[in-house]
């Protein structure tokens, strides 16, 4: 019994040393995490491109579900959520967040920027972190086919079969490079100088598909290509594998905010306000079915 108890009393030791070593280094975590806040709001005010306000960048139309009623300052969508809980985590008050334009393949030029990050469902690419910096991930995305619900792609896409339509997207965006490398259509796909015009060019049948991020997608095939009748003209085909694209907030090369922004996204990971947001802007865009190029 001595021995047993003496077993038991050795494993209780170990539990407890070890419930109390995960206790400190939980402790030592947050500790770190508050410290390094508080010293990033002493380095937001140091350099911020307009003293004393955050200024956030995005395009115009700025699109549901990432913004809803194309008013970036409501905090309604997704990625305007998102802006304000990082504002709030870095003690910046809803007041001092301060909106501009950019469009969207005007925000991973090179040069000096007129804002402190850009939100815009920008992907990080090898390529455009050359001439910009990224934060880390705030959404994890997958690209999708959005088609007219006439089309033959509806129901023929096997991989052999995705090869033989015409595509079309806006310049410069992470769908044009997936159709392109990963698709590898025989006929080159159309490119537009915006994501408005390539949506025109579908609902008038000059292109047989899109390929979009899943939400914008699904948000074009049941609320804004419509038809005569204002009921749904298009339909999310399907969304393709994750190939590991995720959308970060777009700084000016080397701009020293983007440790304090990701310090702040960590915190909204590990408190769950990232998965609540996405739940709640994003929860309508699950299910949808995947298919591979």
């Amino acid at each position: 019994m001595r021995t047993v108890r003496l077993a038991l009393t050795g494993v209780l030791g170990v539990s407890l040393l070890t419930t109390a070593s995960l206790t400190s280094g939980l402790t030592a975590q947050a500790a770190s995490s508050s410290s390094t806040l508080a010293s990033c709001k002493t380095s937001i005010a140091s350099h911020e491109y307009t003293k004393g306000k955050l200024t956030v960048a995005t395009d115009t139309p700025a699109y549901t579900p990432w913004f809803i009623g194309n008013k970036p300052s409501n905090g309604k969508g997704y990625e305007s959520a998102v802006v304000y809980a990082i504002a709030k985590v870095l003690g910046i008050s809803k007041s001092n967040v301060t909106w501009v334009v950019e469009p969207f393949d005007n925000s991973y030029v090179p040069g000096v920027k007129k804002f402190d990050f850009d939100i815009n469902e920008v992907s990080y690419t090898a390529a455009r972190a050359n001439a910009v910096s990224f934060s880390s991930s705030y959404y994890d995305v997958q690209q999708s086919i959005i088609a007219l619900k006439t089309n033959p792609i509806v129901t023929k896409h096997t991989s052999k079969e995705l090869k033989n339509y015409l595509y079309g997207d806006q310049i410069g965006t992470t769908g044009l490079a997936y159709i392109n490398n990963n698709i590898k259509p025989t006929k080159p796909a159309r490119i537009y100088s915006t994501l408005d015009e390539a949506v025109a060019a579908l609902q008038s049948k000059q292109i047989d598909a899109l390929v979009i991020d899943t939400p914008t997608g699904q948000y074009m095939a049941s609320a804004q290509i419509l038809n005569k009748s204002k009921k749904p003209a298009a339909t999310q085909v399907g969304q393709f594998p994750s190939v590991g694209e995720h959308y970060g907030l777009l700084f000016s090369k080397g701009n020293p905010l983007v440790s304090c922004v990701n310090t702040a996204i960590a915190t909204l990971k590990s408190n769950g306000t990232l998965s609540a947001l996405q739940h709640q802007w994003l929860g309508i865009y699950v299910g949808v079915p995947v298919i591979k190029p």
